[in-house]
């Protein structure tokens, strides 16, 4: 207990170290019990803090931030009216292709199956196929059924919180931008008298998650538009779709690429076959996914990512858990925050402790 009794005593008697445990509960109990109803300011946030890096760019070239902020915010809204206007009606287009196509997918794939038994009768058995056929067509009508039941509970309030969003979001991203300092200095005022651990560990985490967040975006768009040109040469269908889905898979590093190797896989075996266009395809995507762990991640997040694969994992599977979407998209960024504090946290020399130690003896002699 003695131990136990002296890093707190030690700990607790230090009003830096006191200020930031405070701030960090406060904040972890915000996101548990308010994240839900404060996701368009997390979203604004995100976005907020992708073009902060182009106004510090044009205001290092002595443009006033004022005119920085309507610059790069009217660019932004301009850029995604354009790209929803093109985009989104491809994209729309490819989900009802691909409904409406997999009935014959389907059926394709039960042949395959069916046809199993033939072809290997050492490991398949016809009695083995057809259950494994009934299994998946109760399972799938199952699916279907809660899918469309949730679609028809939740299609109003998805509407009405697309339309919140789409009102919110701009105006928030606006005025995060336009009045930052305030903003920063109005937060600074409820801080502790004696913050200067807070603001060392915030210092630290704020470039780590500006640096995350653009370098996160920039590899978003390159990989869908990589995978986009790659798919569309080799002519497998909903290549916009597909790419999609590769782009947004880098957000959760490792599991992502895995998650989305079975819907490209299975649409481009029931287009080609198990052909030589079918290896094609996979090739393609392995060399996608290399570039992009070789390549790109070492490029843009050099100062942003100082943690091991095993650290990314257990970070992405905890805060995912949690958080949800969000948990897993700063997943990274607050596993470095918890390096920060780590790295932050007053430290004890040995000397110290034989000390406290001693006095502590001499106190019970005493």
């Amino acid at each position: 207990m003695y131990p136990i009794r002296q890093w707190l005593n030690r700990h607790l008697s230090n009003p830096q170290v006191v200020g930031l445990t405070v701030i960090l509960l406060i904040g972890v109990a915000v996101v548990t019990f308010l994240g839900s109803m404060l996701v368009p300011v997390f979203a604004s946030i995100v976005l907020a803090y992708l073009l902060e890096g182009i106004v510090r760019t044009l205001t290092r070239y002595h443009v006033p931030r004022g005119p920085a902020v309507l610059i790069v915010y009217l660019l932004f809204l301009l850029c995604l009216v354009a790209g929803l206007l093109a985009l989104l009606p491809t994209i729309v287009n490819q989900v009802i292709q691909l409904v409406e196509n997999l009935p014959a997918m389907l059926e394709q794939g039960q042949q395959a199956l069916l046809q199993l038994p033939e072809r290997y009768p050492a490991y398949f058995s016809a009695d083995q196929v057809a259950a494994l056929l009934d299994t998946i067509r109760r399972e799938a009508i199952g699916y279907a059924r809660s899918l469309a039941s949730s679609l028809s509970l939740a299609s109003v309030v998805m509407v009405v919180t697309i339309m919140v969003y789409a009102v919110l979001l701009p105006v928030l991203i606006f005025f995060f931008l336009w009045d930052k300092s305030r903003i920063l200095g109005w937060t600074v005022r409820f801080l502790p008298r004696h913050y200067g651990l807070v603001a060392s560990v915030w210092h630290e985490v704020d470039l780590q998650i500006g640096n995350y967040v653009r370098g996160k975006f920039v590899e978003v768009a390159i990989v869908w538009v990589g995978s986009y040109l790659t798919f569309l040469a080799l002519g497998l269908d909903f290549a916009m779709l597909l790419a999609l889905m590769v782009g947004l898979s880098v957000i959760i590093p490792y599991v992502g690429a895995i998650v989305v190797t079975l819907p490209i896989a299975i649409v481009a075996y029931f287009q080609f076959g198990a052909s030589s266009e079918f290896m094609w395809v996979l090739i393609a995507y392995a060399i996608i996914q290399a570039i992009d762990a070789n390549v790109l991640v070492p490029l843009l997040f050099s100062e942003a990512v100082n943690l091991h694969p095993v650290a990314i994992i257990i970070a992405i599977l905890i805060f995912g858990g949690i958080w949800g979407f969000w948990g897993v998209f700063f997943a990274i960024p607050l596993a470095n925050l918890i390096q920060a504090v780590i790295n932050a946290w007053p430290r004890v020399s040995i000397e110290d402790e034989d000390g406290e130690d001693g006095a502590g003896e001499a106190d019970a002699a005493g």
